[in-house]
């Protein structure tokens, strides 16, 4: 088929998607529970809830109860009328109705980090607005909280000061010495650093009077350590299957070698990992998975040619310096979904983050740090509208990279649009 006519069908499909999902978020979201007023006190409530499958969850107050309904689905657009009809024909009851979710916003007043370095993140916050656009999202109380994610690297320093509070020993594991803590080897190089920078730009703690913030600094952050040994298929996949109905999203900062001469990706249990992860993980909604696009602009290298960032299964992150241009270490690639903020030329500033022996740093790089960014962005999505979904109802949306940038898209939370260059 014509290029042309394929790239006119995917479109069509995005722009009927963001259609659809702007009509749900204007429609009314019906639960499975209801409200209902009965006569006859709480034997007669217990009784009428057996007798229609409902559980009762007791008394509200007066002579109100709350019933649930679990063959009814939690979040629907339309009211169940069958269930609603049988309830109001028994003559104790004296009204039903079936509960809908109602938008309520918290009256606190937003103020910045106080955390001593928050003023050198720039990506984060500038008096231009040449950033990330994260203090709106924080205004609007969206700051991680529930969702979990883990940076699947050399490990991540648990004891960090700026870490500890945020870390979730669930989302993490030690692959490579077959172990439960995910602590980083320490050495005269400190070349074991990577995770701990990663994770700090993810769920670095607010107002500890530590470093930095992370982007979704109420987030839950775990760490794999499994790029501290020898790395094999086994490895790989059972860093990118960890715990997936616990972790949501799962950060990726390295690949095959960025020289211009490697062809190189996911072999069968990896690629079955990936599968796996979309279908099943985040109790079905889909893991996932950020990928950093790689450094090798240098020696020509393309992202293309990399089989993790090419991955229809991931979501492959750039970079773009502090003065908005493209870095020098930049693949370029068609594969590449989004774009966050990096290090750039001498001169240019760099990440802030967390980093090895409890310390912190200004100076994190390349599209390594990059993809945190897009993961923390995630995370502050995802406690939005933590059903978001990557397979959306009717479009194989998992199965297309094009289509997955209605991840990012979404009018459910469209101020990721001022966060993320979608390509």
């Amino acid at each position: 088929m014509d290029a042309r006519v394929v790239l006119l069908h995917l479109w069509a499909v995005l722009v009927l998607l963001i259609a659809e999902l702007k009509w749900i978020e204007a429609a009314e979201v019906y639960t499975n529970t209801w409200a209902v007023q009965i006569n006859g006190g709480p034997e007669e409530a217990n009784h009428i809830a057996r007798q229609h499958g409902f559980i009762n969850h007791g008394n509200v107050f007066g002579d109100y109860y709350h019933f649930r309904h679990h063959a009814v689905e939690k979040r629907a657009l339309s009211g169940h009328r069958g269930m609603h009809i049988r309830l109001q024909k028994e003559p104790q009851v004296l009204w039903a109705e079936q509960q809908v979710v109602k938008k309520r916003k918290k009256r606190d007043i937003y103020e910045d980090p106080t955390d001593p370095d928050f003023p050198k993140q720039w990506y984060l916050s500038t008096p231009t607005h040449q950033d990330l656009n994260t203090k709106v999202a924080w205004a609007q109380g969206y700051t991680g909280r529930g969702v979990v994610v883990t940076i699947l690297d050399d490990g991540i320093e648990k004891d960090h000061p700026d870490l500890v509070s945020n870390y979730d020993p669930e989302a993490s594991y030690d692959v490579n010495d077959g172990d439960a803590d995910p602590q980083p080897r320490y050495t005269q190089r400190n070349e074991n650093r990577h995770g701990t920078r990663c994770a700090g730009e993810v769920a670095a703690a607010a107002d500890n009077g530590v470093c930095g913030v992370g982007v979704a600094y109420n987030a839950k952050i775990g760490g794999v350590r499994m790029l501290d040994g020898e790395v094999t298929d086994v490895v790989e996949a059972h860093s990118l299957s960890l715990n997936p109905q616990h972790i949501h999203i799962y950060s990726a900062s390295w690949g095959p070698e960025d020289d211009g001469k490697s062809l190189d990706g996911p072999a069968k249990l990896a690629k079955e990992a990936f599968l796996h992860g979309i279908t099943k993980g985040r109790d079905g909604q889909g893991s996932i998975f950020v990928w950093a696009s790689g450094n090798g602009g240098r020696e020509q290298d393309s992202c293309n040619c990399d089989g993790y960032t090419n991955s229809i299964y991931t979501l492959s992150i750039s970079s773009t310096t502090q003065s908005g241009n493209v870095p020098w270490y930049s693949e370029p690639c068609s594969s590449t979904l989004a774009t966050t903020f990096s290090s750039g030329n001498p001169g240019e500033k760099q990440i802030v983050t967390t980093d090895l022996r409890q310390k912190c740093t200004d100076s994190h790089t390349g599209t390594s740090a990059s993809a945190p960014l897009a993961a923390g962005i995630i995370a502050l999505a995802l406690e939005a509208k933590m059903s978001l979904i990557i397979a959306h109802s009717g479009f194989q949306v998992s199965e297309s990279k094009f289509l997955s940038a209605a991840l990012m898209c979404s009018p459910l939370c469209s101020y990721l649009q001022s966060y993320l260059a979608v390509c």
